[in-house]
């Protein structure tokens, strides 16, 4: 059994040694043998398979640093579209400090006593005073109980003793803040007071038969001896009530919580009610 699959086996070289002895000795078309044809053609193959791994690696490589370069190149587009935004919101703050002087300059020529410009430098830690820092003092002629306004309407008075080149500002708004008040549409009289959690004022001291309406105008009266008559406070927002339990919301003109440009007028009405003390 085991000398008849010796000689198969002999066999079987045999026949393949034949084969490529053949194979070596017959011409293909081109003139090469066909055992050199088969394996150049093997070596192609394996050759063209391998240049395409290699240029799908080169391809993949590239690509990994075309997207590396444009991760960078967006990186920086994203910083400059910061900085952008940051040159624009500066741009605006300046629009807008510009166009609150402008409205300031042009109340300064209405206004028939003489009024001098001032910034707020700061505001107060005092829950619910609500004053401001603004800075004009007495070099300039700032005075306590000389009215503040602004291109809106009545801001505060000036409070305590101001010091050569600074001056604390009391808001309408705040505690104990009050001013002599008339509705523009009836004439009738009354005072407004602040400091109200809702930010908005109070008309009190009003006649109860006087004709009031949401969206009336409210001006000083100029008998309170520190606001000068005309100036806007406000718009009645809502009446509640009749007679004289009769609650009268006022939303103020000015937007206490910004306020940048403001005027001093740097004169008191002759009457003296000094009703804000």
């Amino acid at each position: 059994m085991l000398s008849r699959r010796r000689t198969f086996t002999l066999l079987v070289v045999l026949c393949l040694g034949h084969v490529l002895l053949i194979s070596a000795q017959v011409q293909s078309g081109r003139g090469r043998s066909v055992l050199h044809a088969t394996a150049f053609g093997a070596m192609a193959g394996v050759q063209g398979g391998t240049a395409a791994v290699a240029g799908g690696v080169n391809r993949l490589w590239h690509g990994y640093f075309w997207l590396v370069g444009k991760s960078r190149e967006n990186d920086a587009l994203r910083s400059r579209v910061l900085a952008l935004e940051g040159e624009l919101q500066a741009e605006r703050a300046r629009a807008a400090r510009a166009a609150a002087l402008e409205e300031a300059l042009e109340m300064q020529q209405s206004i028939v006593p003489p009024s001098l410009a001032a910034r707020v430098i700061a505001g107060t830690p005092v829950p619910g005073a609500l004053n401001v820092t603004i800075n004009r003092g007495t070099a300039d002629g700032v005075r306590e109980n000389f009215a503040v306004i602004n291109g809106r309407g009545v801001v505060g008075r000036v409070i305590g003793q101001p010091t050569s080149n600074a001056s604390l500002v009391q808001l309408l708004a705040g505690k104990s803040a009050a001013a002599g008040a008339v509705i523009e549409k009836s004439g009738a009289a009354g005072l407004v007071a602040g400091g109200f959690a809702d930010g908005d004022l109070r008309l009190d001291l009003v006649s109860s038969v006087a004709d009031i309406a949401p969206g009336d105008r409210i001006v000083t009266s100029g008998q309170d001896g520190i606001y000068p008559a005309g100036f806007l406070i406000g718009h009645v927002a809502a009446v509640k009530g009749t007679g004289k339990g009769r609650e009268i919301t006022v939303t103020p003109s000015v937007d206490f919580s910004h306020i940048d440009i403001v005027l001093v007028i740097l004169a008191r009405p002759p009457q003296g009610m000094d009703a804000g003390k």
